[in-house]
């Protein structure tokens, strides 16, 4: 039978969701399985956007230029989801990736608070988190949470804080229940900003909000520090205000420590700040400008009161509670001040009343202990209760060895190089990609950056070479060394490398990429763009820059560079670090070299057991539904825009095949590749996720240390990162020689016997479908091929999920695969897109690019 795309369970859902495509339904009904946006192009697995200069001879583009350029999503269902924005948002840390998908809504929490306050928790949980005073009646899922973290990290690898530190953290366990509430809420906002204390809106939570606010803004003493405030790379010393001084408070109080108008009116909101505006005479469409217009005002504009005059607020004021004083003092403050800044700020506060703020050196604080605990830089309110959710739910998980290794920073002094770093990081992405073109005087700022970390880089790599050959185990050091600052210090040079291609600094731009691809320990997603970028200096600038000794003939320095690159590509084929994806492109390079050089025909390389065949073009008519809105009330200098929204929405097809119902533009194709004998469903990615869990179920859970951190977790830590494929190179080699050698179906049947009646928990596994259609599928799978595909999702699982052809289909009765895109009019392939029909047309499989067309169009009136 052929797959039904029926709903993803609750146990393992896949990450590329799909919509689907029952006989005589309606698409748009179905609200189960909303599709996913897909994953940013040019991305390597470190998260990173890496340039691909493989094809660029003139040189780089910007980085910001992969960013800013508008893409066509990868199917035209793609581009009306209900999460719109939301790639755009924190990415998952890689602890929460790991664990199981799980209900983290407000039920999900409520539920366990209920459990919580009756003591029904498991004993595991309840051990850790009862050292605290408890309350009985009083839970929240996110105190608990926090203080997992902190309990945690201070259980295991207390040697990173020191005294002062520590004794912030003792102070901690002493806060009352409801200060700590309001701080962990707090700390899950927007915690760079200030509060209005009579907003907060915790009132069910918290009893006495003013309480538990001056709980947090008292005043404590800390002990003196034995440890010295260090310099790092690009970073003298650490942000100002960050450090804890000889006492501390958790928050902040706003009497005294709000003194401009910027600061103050952040804090209103629309109507208020409208009532503002009305009496500083100043407008704007919308919050955004109102708060730009006031500004601009203050700072130019006088007061009344300076010049004698005295305003009185009218009936119709809105903004202010003080009554008469008002007056006066906006006179008085216009005499001594020159300008209203100080009147709006009084008016402002009297609204708002008494505001708080995290302090920063606590706040700062709280986020290192987040970056050990969770072994990453980037946690949300998601990632804080989805740990104890996963531990309190009742799933199968598979069966391996927890290792929480404690040496992840092995001192204070690298654990606050790498926060630096991390800070250097940031100042380098915000030049270049974060705020358009960088200009002369941003290149320069990260020349400058470049400058001072690269002698650092250059100890550090000896320093992680040594741990590498004498102190780790085999495979240990690869996930640990995503803590080191020489890991970030290499992004950081790699974005150097970009500059100095600006700067047309080719020599040393050559050197430092030479340089580069001499380690081995970081960033190996990378190598292949640095091979590329290494052959194009090699081919066209460096006989200029660098003219071989004793050969004065310039024709004569082109050849002998073009044999450099020639040998580089060559190096990058044969580097079995550098990823599968980057090979079409340097193999292109080498049969260019090869023809430019003469070389005769037995001495050239062969490519033809992987010579790119194109996607063959299929066309599919369909009758296309088109919806006529009625007219709106708008404007019309808002006609267009609607106009455009209406165009840009997902295309309605009639499923001939299936009962004439409406359907989706790839429902409709699939339903004619079904009336040709094959079975498929819309799957963008479903079954190679699932076919690379039951392919490859033993060989992710086998033991590494470090990447296994709690019992709950559906993969290692390190799937997600270059650090997976070469720590277990031995093991993912010998099962893909199994694999080619079409042992597929054999390792399928082992997985299911051993797994499905419990339906274990493991990352991309889709127990809903049946065995006998995966083994059907891997039947018409030649061997190599599938061997080809597991192997680029072993080396870059998280970001080639994304750029997977539409469609899926198989042929049981011809034996063949073939993955379908779907196009309809005006829809152009992306970049992800290109890879994966190059690596599935390398492999030899038949990928089609089958093109909707209209053959008839109906209009239906929308009422």
């Amino acid at each position: 039978m052929v797959l039904t795309p029926g709903k993803t369970t609750i146990h393992n859902a896949m990450l590329g969701r799909r919509i689907p495509h029952p006989p005589s339904t309606k698409f748009n009904d179905d609200t189960d399985s909303p599709p996913a946006k897909r994953l940013k192009t040019h991305e390597s697995t470190d998260g990173d956007e890496s340039r691909d200069t493989s094809g660029d001879e003139s040189g780089f583009q910007t980085p910001n230029s992969y960013r800013g350029r508008d893409e066509i999503p990868d199917s035209e269902d793609e581009g009306d989801s209900e999460d719109e924005g939301l790639g755009t948002s924190s990415r998952i840390t890689e602890l929460e990736s790991a664990l199981p998908p799980i209900k983290t809504d407000k039920e999900a929490i409520d539920e366990y608070e209920a459990m919580r306050a009756s003591e029904n928790v498991p004993e595991e949980l309840k051990s850790r988190l009862d050292n605290r005073n408890w309350t009985r009646g009083k839970s929240s899922i996110y105190v608990d949470a926090f203080n997992l973290a902190l309990e945690t990290v201070l259980e295991d690898e207390q040697h990173l804080f020191d005294e002062k530190e520590m004794e912030v953290f003792n102070q901690w366990r002493h806060l009352e229940y409801e200060a700590q509430y309001l701080y962990v809420r707090l700390f899950l906002r927007k915690t760079s900003v200030w509060h209005r204390i009579n907003r907060l809106g915790y009132h069910s939570d918290i009893s006495d909000i003013p309480a538990a606010v001056e709980n947090l803004q008292s005043v404590r003493d800390l002990p003196s520090s034995s440890a010295e405030v260090q310099a790092n790379p690009a970073e003298l010393e650490p942000p100002e205000g960050t450090v804890l001084e000889s006492n501390f408070t958790f928050a902040d109080t706003s009497e005294g420590a709000i003194t401009t108008l910027k600061e103050a009116s952040s804090l209103l909101n629309l109507d208020e700040l409208k009532g503002i505006a009305k009496e500083a005479k100043v407008q704007g469409k919308n919050k955004s400008e109102l708060l730009k217009a006031l500004r601009r005002m203050s700072s130019r504009q006088s007061g009344l009161g300076w010049v004698g005059l005295k305003r009185s607020d009218s009936e119709q004021t809105t903004v202010s509670d003080s009554g008469e004083n008002d007056d006066s003092e906006a006179a008085h403050d216009g005499m001594s001040d020159n300008n209203r800044d100080k009147h709006f700020l009084r008016k402002i506060m009297a609204n708002t009343g008494p505001c708080v703020r995290l302090s920063l050196p606590t706040l700062k604080l709280f986020e290192r202990v987040h970056l050990v605990f969770y072994r990453s830089t980037e946690w949300t309110e998601k990632s804080l209760t989805t740990i104890i959710l996963a531990r309190i739910s009742r799933r199968n998980f598979p069966e391996y060895i927890v290792c929480r290794s404690a040496n992840i920073f092995p001192s204070r002094n690298e654990l606050l190089e790498f926060e630096a770093a991390l800070r250097t990081q940031f100042r380098v992405d915000n030049i270049l990609e974060f705020n358009g073109n960088p200009g002369q005087k941003g290149l320069e700022q990260v020349l400058a950056i470049f400058d001072e970390v690269y002698p650092r880089w250059k100890v550090l790599l000896k320093e992680e070479q040594r741990k590498e050959d004498r102190v780790y185990e085999s495979g240990e050091g690869a996930y640990l060394r995503r803590f080191s600052p020489a890991w970030v210090y290499t992004r950081i040079i790699h974005k150097g490398t970009y500059v100095l291609g600006r700067f047309k600094d080719h020599l040393r731009e050559h050197e430092v990429l030479d340089e580069l691809l001499t380690q081995q320990l970081f960033h190996a997603a990378r190598r292949g763009s640095w091979y590329q970028r290494k052959a194009l200096l090699e081919e066209h600038y460096m006989y200029a820059l660098k003219p071989p000794p004793k050969i004065s003939d310039s024709e004569q320095q082109k050849r002998h560079w073009k044999r450099v690159s020639l040998q580089t590509c060559e190096q990058g084929l044969q580097d079995k670090d550098c990823h599968t994806i980057y090979h079409y492109d340097l193999q292109k390079r080498i049969k260019k070299l090869e023809k430019n050089l003469k070389i005769i025909k037995r001495e050239q390389h062969d490519f033809g057991h992987v010579l790119l065949a194109k996607p063959v073009e299929v066309t599919v008519k369909g009758i296309q539904i088109k919806k006529n809105y009625p007219p709106t009330l708008r404007r019309k200098s808002s006609a267009p825009e609607v106009e455009e929204k209406q165009r840009s929405t997902k295309t309605i097809w009639v499923d001939e095949a299936e009962g004439g119902g409406e359907c989706s533009v790839e429902a409709m194709c699939l339903s004619d590749y079904r009336s040709r004998g094959y079975k498929g469903y819309h799957a963008e990615g479903g079954i190679i996720r699932t076919l690379f869990a039951y392919l490859f179920c033993d060989v992710l859970f086998v033991y590494i240390p470090n990447v296994f951190q709690t019992a709950y977790q559906t993969c290692p830590l390190d799937l997600h990162t270059d650090a997976f494929f070469p720590c277990r190179a031995s093991e993912i080699n010998h099962r893909l020689v199994e694999i080619a050698n079409g042992d597929a179906a054999k390792i399928i049947r082992s997985i299911s016997d051993h797994h499905r009646e419990n339906r274990t928990c493991i990352i991309g596994l889709n127990w809903d479908f049946e065995l006998d259609d995966l083994l059907e599928i891997v039947g018409c799978f030649d061997g190599a091929a599938l061997a080809t595909v597991c192997k680029v999702m072993a080396q870059e699982y998280r970001v080639r999920g994304g750029g997977i052809p539409d469609l899926f289909l198989w042929h049981p009765v011809e034996k063949i695969v073939v993955f379908a895109e779907v196009k309809s009019e005006n829809d152009r392939l992306s970049d992800t897109q290109r890879l994966w029909i190059h690596v599935l047309t390398g492999a030899g499989i038949r990928v089609e690019l089958c093109n909707a067309i209209a053959k008839e169009v109906k209009i239906v009136d929308v009422e």
